[in-house]
């Protein structure tokens, strides 16, 4: 649905689920996840629906994603980098008792 117009950087490889994808260093991770052949960041924690990036500038909380380990990360304010490692988020993020 969503394709790039022209390139920000460099090509650099993510890890998304599991999955290396191609993208470009400094990009918003959203825009990437928007890319990706399911473009959702995460599964409402209630109903279990796909939300993927609305507003990507920080304010609605829709693109919420496990990104090198770091639950609940918003991806639209979050610049790619080689090696990152992503994870959609499925429902509500964990808490370390600790």
């Amino acid at each position: 649905m969503f394709r790039k117009l022209h390139p920000v950087g460099d090509p650099v490889a993510i890890t998304l689920d599991g999955t290396r994808i191609q993208a470009e260093a400094g990009e918003p991770l959203a825009a990437v996840l928007l890319r990706a052949s399911a473009c959702h960041a995460r599964l409402h924690p209630v109903t279990g629906d796909a939300r993927a990036p609305y507003c990507m500038m920080g304010v609605c909380q829709e693109c919420l994603a496990v990104v090198d380990g770091v639950g609940s990360t918003q991806t639209c304010l979050v610049p790619v980098r080689d090696g990152m490692v992503v994870e959609r988020q499925a429902g509500v993020r964990a808490l370390s008792d600790g």
